[in-house]
């Protein structure tokens, strides 16, 4: 699977996010055993082409498939979320990660990053 990975994730990497499709979605349906890697490769790659719906979507067929997102997962579609100023998914989705245990500590690193990126903006602004 590890090559897979790195295939899907070369593909995303060079804009090339349908042939990376292709390939995950063949293993989807050849029966292979996506692992979490797999899926945080194809949401990371959905979102640097600023397909959050997308990831959003993948997210829930990813635990329909029974692989558990991690904080990884979450950090990767809500920081796409804050960056197309979908704040409002961004905070629910984050919530979602905190209510699941997915750590206080990325979440808090998060909200630090946000606040200074926000701090920034206003900065520039002025």
């Amino acid at each position: 699977m590890r090559t897979y990975n790195i295939l899907i994730d070369g593909l995303c990497k060079e804009g090339r996010l349908q042939d990376a499709q292709g390939i995950f979605q063949d293993l989807l349906t050849k029966g292979y055993n996506v692992t979490i890697c797999t899926y945080n490769t194809m949401i990371n790659g959905l979102c640097l082409e600023g397909l959050s719906d997308e990831a959003m979507t993948l997210l829930s067929k990813m635990e329909d498939n029974d692989c558990i997102p991690d904080v990884i997962t979450y950090q990767t579609i809500i920081y796409a979320l804050f960056e197309n100023d979908e704040n409002d998914k961004a905070e629910k989705l984050l919530r979602e990660m905190i209510a699941r245990g997915g750590g206080t500590g990325a979440a808090k690193k998060m909200g630090v990053e946000r606040e200074q990126a926000d701090s920034v903006e206003s900065e520039e602004e002025r």
